[in-house]
């Protein structure tokens, strides 16, 4: 007999017609071990991990997707487990960012083709919290996001290491000679001690805080540690909850406003968060038919003040400090009136239902509005004759005399050319000097590696010197520090005017007033400009040569033009004959 009841979930479009299509999809269900009972009337729950083998942020994800589908059996769902690409950062190359359109395209195709009533995205690392949220608004069949969660503390005799800042760090160390061999293979095998994401406020720790800013986590999830028992509860929880969603019609579209964006943002701020969060933010938003610019983001690193103690850009912290602190819960607590308390998450409950007692347990870890780390938020956004449409800079993460600069540029061309001459002893080179590293953006890298945190030469290093000022039109690890200038859009690449750029020229960049220039006059630049040779594509075919032909500028957001909501309409629900 066919169900009648459960004609109102869209997967009983595969299901439940009395037809020789549905016949073979529950045939080939009960091929697979199942039986009426286990679909019939219940909401198909699709569950999207992002595991695999070399993906160590998300190795727990083997057996929490087993708590996921537990908890969606509890409310009476049916889950439907489907892998989708892991973008591994530590091992994807060049970038997993060439690749996180694709994520967001296989999830949108996944959650359109197969018959599913509601979604759970599980990812983490950097890309994937974007990507497969990206996917999923593009769909917007009801939706929870959860988090990987950040990996345990790192330890080095004794101290707490930090995963990427830590690296950078004692990498010139050891580069100076400041530490032994032995030493830098100990904070090797130190630095990351659990499975998880990053734990330190890097680009991971950044976008999941954001994913439930904007509403699409459970309360408190983005916070609590990979390897916390927490997290398997929290696992669990999602899986139940998804299936009222379902019941509920809780659509992502009724969650991400531009108040809930506006709302990440303000969170983005406050905690320190990675460069990369402008990027995905833009484009996630850019995907909801919200058009936010790098422009609104300054606006608000402008007003909203740094309140996270967690590094780089916080001085003691990491993130298994900032969850026993009271977590993303408390920092919003402290921004209570700064928020769009009336949003609604995934939960159900309006934000301020959520965050009116979570009372900061330890006020050095999430500081009040009237004690911040910085004054002024995570970001900046500086523009001049350099960066017409923009590039970034972390002020808190970097030595406050470079936020007013002026200094010759010595410029590189290819990360190989830059890598052959920094660690010379005769490389001609000053604290004074502006490193620039081009032709290293969307289509130049491609997919804008994370290449702007260049190294400090290696004679500064034996002086002493940990900060310069760097440019590029790559992106930095949010791990990172220092005063690195990234983003520059145009690219230099596709003729921007980083291209015209020239070792001897003189730059001059103001923090305080988002200036960032070259100091060199227009009809010297004209004339560069006639003797630019086009360059040739990277790709004449391929996911590459398609990337290079629509990826968007970093002050875009890097997603391909055609993916964007405004481009045109959707595909249809599929034709099932």
């Amino acid at each position: 007999m066919i169900n009648k009841n459960s004609k109102r979930f869209r997967s009983s479009r595969w299901f439940e017609p009395n037809d020789v299509r549905s016949f073979g999809h529950r045939s080939r269900a009960m091929q697979m071990g199942y039986t009426r009972e286990d679909w019939e009337g219940k909401p198909l729950i699709g569950i999207i991990n992002s595991w695999s083998d070399i993906q160590p942020c998300h190795m727990h994800f083997k057996q929490r997707v087993e708590d996921v589908k537990r908890g969606v059996l509890q409310s009476g769902g049916f889950p439907i487990e489907l892998p989708a690409i892991s973008l591994a950062e530590m091992y994807v190359k060049p970038t997993t960012m060439l690749y996180r359109n694709m994520l967001s395209m296989e999830v949108e195709e996944l959650i359109r083709s197969h018959p599913i009533d509601g979604v759970v995205l599980m990812g983490g690392c950097d890309k994937t919290t974007p990507a497969l949220i990206m996917g999923a608004i593009s769909n917007d069949l009801p939706t929870i996001f959860l988090p990987a969660g950040p990996m345990l503390r790192g330890n080095f005799k004794g101290k707490f290491l930090g995963s990427g800042s830590d690296g950078w760090k004692y990498w010139d160390e050891y580069r100076a000679g400041n530490i032994s061999e032995q030493d830098w293979e100990d904070v090797e095998a130190g630095i990351a001690r659990s499975y998880g994401h990053c734990m330190t406020m890097g680009t991971a720790s950044t976008m999941t805080a954001i994913a439930e800013a904007i509403g699409l986590c459970l309360p408190g999830a983005s916070s609590i540690p990979a390897a916390d028992s927490n997290h398997i509860k929290m696992s669990s929880s999602v899986g139940k909850r998804i299936v009222n969603m379902v019941r509920e019609n809780l659509l992502p579209s009724k969650i991400i406003t531009e108040k809930s964006v506006d709302n990440a943002v303000t969170v983005a701020m406050a905690l320190g968060c990675s460069t990369n969060a402008i990027i995905h933010l833009i484009a996630m938003a850019r995907r909801a038919g919200i058009d936010l610019t790098m422009d609104d983001l300054d606006k608000k690193g402008r007003i909203i003040p740094l309140i996270a103690n967690v590094r780089p850009s916080g001085k003691n912290y990491l993130m298994e400090d900032f969850f026993y602190a009271g977590g993303l819960l408390s920092l919003m607590y402290e921004l209570y009136d700064k928020l769009n308390l009336n949003e609604k998450t995934v939960s159900g409950l309006k934000l301020k239902d959520i965050i009116c007692d979570k009372k900061t347990i330890n006020e050095d870890v999430i500081r009040p509005l009237n004690k911040p780390i910085y004054k002024e938020g995570s970001l900046a956004v500086l523009k001049g004759n350099l960066a017409p449409d923009g590039c970034v800079i972390k002020p808190a993460a970097c030595d406050k005399k470079f936020l007013k600069h002026k200094g010759p540029a010595i410029v590189f061309d290819s990360y190989p050319e830059m890598k052959e001459k920094i660690d010379n002893d005769d490389f001609d080179v000053t604290e004074n000097h502006v490193l620039v590293l081009r032709n290293v953006g969307p289509v130049g890298g491609p997919g804008m590696p994370e290449w702007g945190m260049i190294p400090i030469p290696k004679k500064l290093l034996k002086k002493g010197i940990r900060d310069m000022v760097r440019i590029s039109d790559a992106r930095m690890s949010g791990t990172s520090y220092g005063a690195c200038i990234l983003h520059v859009a145009p690219e230099s690449y596709v003729g921007g005017p980083l291209s015209l750029l020239e070792t001897g020229d003189i730059i001059e960049l103001d923090v305080t007033s988002r200036k960032i220039n070259m100091i060199v006059d227009s009809l010297t630049l004209s004339k560069r400009k006639k003797n630019i040779k086009p360059i040739k594509p990277k790709a004449g075919r391929g996911w590459l040569w398609m990337y290079s032909n629509h990826v968007k500028q970093a002050n875009e957001g890097c997603d391909f033009d055609f993916l964007e909501t405004n481009f045109g309409k959707s595909a249809k629900e599929p034709d099932i004959f």
